[in-house]
C-alpha cells in the first residue's frame, strides 16, 4: 500500500486503525474511529482490559459502557494482547504511558518495547503515528531509527509522525473530536497522510512543520499550566504570611481583561502530565548543555505543597487545643482532579502519608474512587466513607484536597469542628473553623 493507496483507504473508511495502549488516550481514539466507521483494533499488555472490553464494560468512569459495548460488540472494534495483529492495520497510533524514573529522568521504556514490538511486523504502507508525551526527539532517534533498521525507507515504503494527546478526563466541553490536534510529520508524505487520518475524525487538525515542532508544543502545554500554578501556589504561601486572601487576590486580579489568566493553588500537582512532562525537557536540555531553570523551580515549589499543607493542618490542629498525634483527620478527595475517578499522581496520596508521619489516624471519602490500595510509604487499603454531615462531624479535621461537586455542598460541614480548604470551595460560615490552605 503506497501513500495514495493509504489515503484512499483512509477517504474511504476502509482503513484498520491500531491503537496501542488503552487507558485515557487510547481508548477514547478507538472509540473515535469506530464511530466514524473505521475498523479498528485496539492493543493491550493487560488481558484485563482487553477482556473487559470485548465484554462492553467500561473501565473509565467517565467513558460510558454504552459507547463501549457499541464499539467492541457492533462488530467496529476489537481489543487484543496479539500484537502479531498489527499487520492487520493500516495506521498505528501508539499511546504508552511515558513516566519519570526514579531519578526524574525520562523512562521511554514502554516507548521502546512498543516501538520493537512495531518495528518487526512493519509492513510496506503502514503509518505509525507516536502520541506519548516525550521530549523532542524521540520519534525520529527511537520509532524511525528502529523501523528503517528493517530496510525500508519512511516517506515511501512507510509513514510516520508525531501527535501529541490532549485528553482533558471528564471535561464536558472537550473531547477527542473538537480539541484541534497538532500533527508534525517525519516527512512531508508522512504529514499528508496523518492529516488525512486525524482529519477523517478530529474536527481541527494543526499541522506542523516538523516531528520535533509537535514534540516540542505538547510540552510547552504542560510547562506553562506548571510554571503559572507554581507561581500562584508561591503566591499562596507569601500572602498567607502577609495575611492576605489569595483566593481574593486572584478574583480581583482576573477582572483585568487583557494580559492575565487567572491560575489556581492546590495542595500540589497530580495526574499523569503536568508533574512528569516538564521534566522531559529539562533532561534533553541538559544533553544540549542548558539548564531549564523555570521548570526545575516550578518543580521545586509545587513539590513542596503537599508538606505545606500537611504542616498548615498540623497547625491548625494544634490551634484547636489537641495534638495532631492521635487525631482523626478526613481527606476529601483522592483522584488529581474532581469529578473523576482518576488518581495518578495525586497529592491526597502524599498528604495522607505526611500526616500519618505525625501520628494522625486517616480516613478519606472519594465517591469515584470506592477503594484505595496503593502502596507507598504506607500500605494503604482503606474504603471510601459516606459523604454525609453524620460522617464529616466524626472527625477532628476534614482536609479539603479535590474539589469535587459532591463537597461543594455547605450543609456537609455544618458540624465540622475544622476545615482545612485548599482548594477555597467551603464556606467560612459553613464549619466552625475554617482555614485556607
Amino acid at each position: 500500500m503506497d501513500s495514495m493507496t493509504l489515503l484512499d483507504a483512509i477517504d474511504h473508511r476502509t482503513a484498520t486503525v491500531g491503537v496501542i495502549g488503552l487507558g485515557y488516550v487510547g481508548l477514547p481514539l478507538v472509540l473515535l474511529f469506530s464511530e466514524s466507521g473505521f475498523r479498528v483494533i485496539g492493543f493491550d499488555v493487560d488481558a484485563n482490559k482487553t477482556e473487559a472490553l470485548a465484554r462492553g464494560e467500561s473501565y473509565i468512569r467517565h467513558i460510558g459502557p454504552d459507547r463501549v459495548a457499541a464499539a467492541f460488540q457492533g462488530g467496529r472494534a476489537a481489543a487484543t494482547s496479539d500484537y502479531d495483529r498489527l499487520t492487520e492495520c493500516d495506521a498505528i497510533l501508539i499511546c504508552v504511558p511515558t513516566p519519570l524514573g526514579h531519578h526524574r529522568e525520562p523512562d521511554l521504556s514502554y516507548v521502546r518495547m512498543t516501538a520493537e514490538a512495531v518495528a518487526k511486523r512493519l509492513r510496506e504502507g503502514q503509518l505509525v503515528v507516536l502520541e506519548s508525551t516525550t521530549y523532542p526527539g524521540t520519534t525520529r532517534e527511537e520509532l524511525l531509527t528502529r523501523f528503517t533498521a528493517r530496510g525500508m525507507d519512511c516517506g515511501t515504503d512507510f509513514f510516520l509522525a508525531f501527535s501529541p494527546e490532549r485528553e482533558d478526563p471528564g471535561n464536558a466541553k472537550y473531547h477527542t473530536k473538537n480539541i484541534p490536534k497538532v500533527v508534525g510529520g517525519i516527512d512531508e508524505a508522512s504529514l499528508r497522510a496523518a492529516v488525512k487520518l486525524y482529519s477523517a475524525v478530529i474536527d481541527h487538525v494543526v499541522p506542523v512543520g516538523s516531528a520535533e515542532v509537535a514534540e516540542s508544543a505538547k510540552l510547552l502545554e504542560n510547562i506553562f499550566r506548571a510554571v503559572n500554578i507554581a507561581l500562584v501556589n508561591e503566591l499562596k504561601v507569601v500572602f498567607d504570611r502577609m495575611g492576605i486572601n489569595v483566593w481574593e487576590v486572584i478574583e480581583a486580579a482576573k477582572t483585568k481583561p487583557f494580559g492575565f489568566m487567572p491560575f489556581y493553588p492546590g495542595p500540589g500537582l497530580g495526574g499523569h502530565c503536568i508533574p512528569l512532562d516538564p521534566f522531559y525537557l529539562t533532561w534533553k536540555a541538559a544533553e544540549y548543555g542548558t539548564w531549564a531553570r523555570f521548570i526545575e523551580l516550578a518543580g521545586e515549589v509545587n513539590t513542596n505543597m503537599p508538606r505545606y499543607v500537611a504542616d498548615k493542618t498540623a497547625e491548625a490542629i494544634n490551634a484547636q487545643g489537641r495534638s495532631v498525634r492521635g487525631a482523626t483527620v478526613l481527606v476529601l478527595g483522592l483522584s488529581y482532579k474532581p469529578n473523576i475517578d482518576d488518581d495518578r499522581e495525586s497529592p491526597s496520596f502524599e498528604l495522607i502519608e505526611l500526616l500519618r508521619e505525625r501520628g494522625a489516624e486517616l480516613s478519606y471519602c472519594d465517591p469515584y474512587i470506592p477503594r484505595a490500595k496503593r502502596v507507598r510509604k504506607f500500605d494503604l487499603d482503606l474504603a471510601s466513607v459516606p459523604c454525609t454531615a453524620e460522617e464529616f462531624a466524626k472527625y477532628d479535621a476534614v482536609l479539603v484536597s479535590t474539589p469535587h461537586d459532591a463537597f461543594k455542598d455547605a450543609s456537609l460541614y455544618r458540624d465540622v469542628k475544622l476545615v482545612v480548604d485548599t482548594r477555597n470551595i467551603v464556606p467560612s460560615s459553613a464549619a466552625r473553623t475554617v482555614v485556607r490552605a
